[in-house]
């Protein structure tokens, strides 16, 4: 490896929400596009991850596939040689050097972990899975030397442990890890998330969730156009008679204007003043509804043409590539802890 790596997971499936879409598929893309001459750019799908939560066994390798069909249709470019697009599972070494880092790994380390508590609770049965859930995810990042992992709030405590498992065996056997770098210095390569929330079109105080039960005030990209148009149409106001951007005071129509200057690709600000001074709801939300239903037509014929061949072919390529950079620092570790002859 002669660049430093960039180290990102694709987990998504084919109900993404516009939030998911435009908060962090978009922000993942454009960052691989930028920074993939100076950094070697790995973007893996996690299947095994997947295995944490319920899921449909029987249609796991093709909604592995549509993963990676869906950032293409978004603009991943995978022509691009300096970008690695791959399946988890198909670089064995992350699942051994998981095995190998558990045993360095203390159980009560594992136990105070903040997400595996909030997704065990109330759960009638937990997942061994789960809970070794940050090991793997530790595993990930170490076999390619990964300085920088793009995380949010939800996952710093997991890039802290890795660091934390990192530091112990490098000092017990030599330098075998390069330790990826701090969390506040993630955030200052990468920059702080500025905080997009789409947020629920029923319920615009909570932000919009693709685990939501009944999806009227979620749009997903797989949604018909004309059905997430209406759901604009049915979208929460308020009664002020006035589309002005104000989060606290008027949630539901900020969010309707967040959503058009997304889609625009527009400021905030520039997309406000457009609608400064209306006071009829029902035109403002046609123009967004209409705006939506395009968006989404337009984004599910570019998913529809993408090459599922040449998906592929990057993938098995990319693949290839990995397994060498993986299997080279799987059998460092393995020397170190005995379970091969040094050279």
């Amino acid at each position: 490896m002669t660049k430093s790596v960039i180290l990102t997971g694709l987990r998504a499936n084919n109900d993404l929400t516009l939030g998911n879409y435009f908060g962090g598929m978009l922000p993942m893309i454009d960052m691989a596009k930028t920074r993939s001459e100076e950094f070697q750019i790995n973007m893996f799908i996690p299947d095994l991850h997947s295995f944490t939560t319920p899921i449909d066994h029987s249609q796991l390798f093709e909604q592995v596939l549509q993963n990676a069909k869906l950032f293409v249709a978004a603009g991943l470019p995978i022509n691009n040689d300096d970008i690695n697009l791959y399946r988890q599972s198909f670089i064995p070494a992350h699942s051994e050097l998981t095995w190998i880092l558990d045993n360095f790994t203390g159980f009560g380390q594992m136990e105070r972990m903040t997400q595996f508590k909030d997704k065990s609770a109330g759960a009638s049965e937990v997942s061994v899975g789960l809970f070794n859930y940050p090991v793997l995810m530790a595993a990930d990042i170490l076999l390619y030397g990964a300085k920088y992992v793009p995380v949010g709030d939800d996952q710093t405590q997991h890039l802290e442990f890795t660091r934390d498992i990192a530091e112990r065996v490098n000092t017990r056997f030599g330098a075998l890890f390069v330790i990826p770098e701090p969390v506040k210095k993630q955030h200052e390569f990468f920059g702080k998330d500025q905080g997009l929330r789409i947020m629920d079109l029923v319920d615009p105080t909570k932000k919009m969730s693709k685990s939501d039960e009944f999806g009227k005030g979620v749009i997903f990209l797989n949604d018909e156009p004309d059905v997430a148009a209406k759901k604009i149409m049915s979208a929460t106001t308020d009664d002020k008679a006035n589309v002005t951007f104000d989060r606290v005071n008027q949630p539901g129509i900020s969010n309707l204007l967040e959503i058009a200057s997304l889609i625009r690709g527009k400021s905030i600000d520039e997309t406000a003043k457009q609608f400064e001074g209306e006071s009829r709801y029902g035109e403002f939300k046609k123009i967004v509804a209409e705006e939506v239903r395009v968006f989404l037509s337009e984004f599910q014929m570019r998913l529809a043409s993408v090459d599922e061949s040449e998906v592929l072919n990057k993938l098995e390529s990319s693949e290839v590539r990995m397994n060498e950079q993986a299997n080279a620092t799987l059998l460092n570790v393995q020397q170190a802890v005995g379970l091969r002859k040094k050279a």
